[in-house]
């Protein structure tokens, strides 16, 4: 079992004292010998260096002064930051001779040698490298001196790696000149260089290499599955069996479908409204903890879906690829106007009548009766037909309730059909059912939310924090330049009512582009969803005081799963009853058993394990999530990039939508692509911020001014643009304005005359462009 110092060190907490043992299970080490010694080698590596202390056999962390941990980000000509987590927290900078063999991305432990003056960073030193983030690295290969060595695709990497054959590559002389995705045998080790192993030959440069290929070895996600993990999945039941039906409700002749990658619906409409239920594949039964599909999904933690391509989090199981498969069932009641009377979670077995596709689903309620082309030989009968109205009916009621942020965009973005993007739902221009169901699947969550809350069971919650205030003040910069003008409710944080508010008047632009252009910046704006064992706010859903769960796909998020797990176990093992001389207990499935509940649920034993359990693991969702972030961020990047490259020298419009002292951005309107329009473009004068009451300038403004003629590039100004270059793997846009904007009636009073020479001046800019990049 491979571990890192720095998932090592997260098992000490409150100056508590820990054995070697408990640190092993936290790990799961088990009994390997080898990772058991490799164990205690690092706790007494660590007792030496100072940073834990030995007391009769146990350990714990000593927080030493002066000592920061943060994650390394450099840049490509060699200065380092540490980033710390802790937000407001000051960045550390760490010169190259003080970075301890650590690189680029890196977590670290650093000692602070100098405090911050005025408006320099403090300094510090690597004291430990807590994790590598470089386990494998994409690299152009040569040979030097009968020597072959990778050179990092990625310029913040200033090293070359001495490559080794093994079985897989016997004969290096084939990865010469190529790309190839390497390995790493041994890091950096004093003066000794770095060793590594070719895992695979991509191309002959990142350019001629498919995209897919890039993302999966730039961020080393896994495609391939055990020999284990596959037989397991192979060796599952093919359906329902009779056993399978003890302790369930038998659901089968409830007509139910499924609409894209959802999960199964039903719905009946009664005297006091409408009884919906969401029927969620009930992967826990088939994987158990420790299992093979277990272990096998938690080194993955969720799916990716990347484009076209699905990297599964566990290996496809058929028993969910019949008509009939066993789920569980949250069976909400809603009145007339869509609130939510009462619900219950109950372990299933559905029958789906249907399998559609979103665009199918769309068909129907457009009064289209084409087949599905998923499933061409597949007739869709009147019952389904009116199954999908009626969940269209339902759904956009939900939708009319929720205080949930809801973006119609173009289906631009490399996104998963069974959640929003950034926790926002993300709305496709032409498939308004595929809102519709997920805010039914929300409405599942929010159930689940507020059932284990209720009964105070431990679980694992999803929190999204409101956006920067800064980034929302931009973009209010932005509106305002558009004529879009809104006071928010509190000037120090925005609200979600501010959103609805100012989206509102978006939608009332009459181009359609810079509609587009204005969301999509706005998404980009929003934080990503984070896990914590507490129920937290999710802004993007507009449930301020509300807990919300993510527990409706477990096939594709172990988060999912273990929700799963908790509620099984809170049914085998939960106690109904405060005592067992009460001779009537409560239903603990139910949402009656709210407000009922004044003891522990779960026996004492059970709770300590099950907190224990998702402590560990919360952390590990969090970066899986981070790293499924930056893999979509990538390829859409790459596929951005690739698209732009195709059009080197085309012109495009597009809007201003950020200037800074050494150009400005400009979003490409339609396209959601964003390249930078640098001043040394501008070669009909100087342009710089403009003067402040005819003084110093503006460290930041909203516009540049050409010095000579007096001409304005202003944020939100329409320009036309050229394609000038593309830079493929940094996806970098270069731009040039073909016409310079119309002059307006702004005030160019501070403008001055004066015309230096426009060229030497130039040079300061990259500095200014690095400095940006690392902000």
């Amino acid at each position: 079992m491979e571990f890192s110092i720095n998932q090592l060190l997260d098992n000490f907490s409150d100056d508590k004292l820990v054995t070697p043992k408990a640190i092993e299970k936290k790990l799961g080490i088990g009994d390997d010998s080898k990772s058991v010694r490799r164990l205690q080698v690092a706790l007494d590596a660590l007792e030496k260096i100072g940073v834990l202390e030995k007391d009769k056999g146990r350990y714990r962390r000593i927080h030493e002064e002066g000592l920061v941990e943060g994650r390394l980000r450099c840049s490509s000509k060699g200065f380092c930051f540490a980033i710390q987590d802790v937000e407001g927290a000051e960045d550390v900078y760490v010169r190259e001779s003080r970075l301890s063999n650590a690189w680029n991305g890196d977590r670290v432990l650093v000692r602070v040698t100098k405090d911050g003056v005025r408006r320099r960073s403090p300094e510090g030193e690597v004291r430990l490298i807590l994790e590598r983030s470089n386990p494998t690295l994409l690299s152009n290969v040569k040979l030097t001196d009968g020597s072959y060595r990778a050179v990092p695709l990625d310029d913040r990497l200033l090293f070359e790696v001495e490559l080794v054959p093994d079985e897989e590559t016997p004969d290096l002389d084939v990865a010469v000149g190529k790309l190839v995705h390497l390995e790493m045998v041994r890091f950096s080790l004093g003066n000794h260089l770095p060793m590594g192993r070719v895992l695979q030959v991509l191309g002959d440069d990142a350019e001629s290499t498919n995209d897919i290929d890039l993302v999966c070895c730039k961020h080393n996600l896994p495609r391939r599955f055990s020999a284990k993990a596959l037989t397991a999945a192979a060796s599952l039941p093919r359906g329902v069996r009779k056993a399978d039906l003890k302790h369930r409700l038998d659901l089968r002749k409830t007509l139910t479908a499924r609409i894209g990658n959802a999960a199964a619906i039903s719905i009946a409409e009664v005297e006091t409204g409408w009884e919906l239920s969401v029927h969620i594949p009930d992967v826990a039964t088939y994987v158990t903890a420790g299992s093979p599909l277990d272990l096998e999904a938690q080194k993955r933690l969720r799916s990716f879906f990347l484009g076209d391509t699905i990297l599964p989090m566990l290996p496809e199981m058929n028993v969910f690829n019949q008509a009939e498969y066993l789920t569980m069932s949250v069976l909400i009641k809603l009145d007339h106007e869509g609130n939510m009377l009462s619900f219950e979670i109950q372990p299933s077995a559905i029958l789906v009548r249907a399998n559609l596709s979103c665009q199918r689903a769309q068909q129907i309620l457009d009064g289209k009766v084409a087949v599905d082309e998923d499933a061409p030989s597949q007739e869709i009968d009147t019952e389904v037909e009116a199954l999908v109205h009626l969940i269209a009916k339902v759904g956009t009621l939900l939708q009319e309730r929720s205080n949930a942020i809801r973006l119609v965009l173009p289906q631009l973005l490399s996104q998963e059909a069974d959640e929003g993007v950034r926790g926002l739902t993300i709305v496709p221009l032409t498939l308004p059912i595929a809102g519709i169901v997920m805010e039914v699947m929300i409405l599942a969550n929010k159930a689940i939310a507020s059932h284990l809350q209720s009964l105070a069971i431990p679980s694992i919650y999803l929190r999204q924090i409101p956006p920067d205030q800064g980034k929302i003040d931009d973009w209010l910069k932005l509106l305002e330049s558009m004529g879009i003008t809104f006071q928010l409710e509190t000037p120090e944080q925005v609200q979600i009512a501010d959103l609805h508010g100012i989206l509102e008047q978006v939608n009332q632009l009459e181009q359609g582009a810079t509609r587009d252009i204005l969301k999509y910046l706005l998404l980009s704006m929003f934080k990503t969803n984070e896990y914590v064992m507490a129920p937290a706010m999710h802004f993007g859903l507009g449930l301020i005081e509300h807990p919300y769960v993510h527990g409706v796909f477990p096939q594709n998020h172990y988060a999912d799963l273990l929700i799963q797990r908790v509620l099984h176990t809170v049914f085998e093992e939960g106690r109904d009853r405060r005592s067992i001389r009460i001779k009537d207990g409560i239903n603990l499935r139910s949402s009656s058993a709210h407000g009922q509940v004044n003891w522990s649920v779960l026996p004492p034993e059970t709770e300590r394990e099950l907190i224990e359990g998702l402590e560990a693991v919360v952390p590990k969702l969090n970066q899986a999530d981070a790293l499924y972030h930056r893999s979509i961020s990538d390829l859409d990047g790459l596929r951005k990039a690739e698209f732009m490259r195709s059009h080197t020298g085309e012109n495009f419009y597009g809007i201003i939508t950020s200037v800074q002292s050494y150009g400005f951005f400009v979003e490409i309107e339609s396209l959601l692509v964003e390249g930078l329009v640098h001043v040394s473009s501008l070669k009909d004068d100087w342009y710089e911020f403009p003067l402040i009451n005819g003084k110093g300038r503006a460290r930041a403004s909203t516009l540049l001014v050409g010095r000579r003629s007096g001409r304005q590039y202003c944020l939100g100004d329409r320009v036309e643009v050229q394609v000038k270059g593309v830079d493929y793997y940094r996806q970098q846009i270069d731009l040039v304005a073909v016409v310079n904007v119309v002059e307006s009636d702004r005030d160019l009073s501070n403008t001055s005359e004066s015309n230096p020479e426009l060229e030497a001046a130039l040079e300061e800019f990259p500095e200014e462009i690095d400095a940006a990049i690392l902000e």
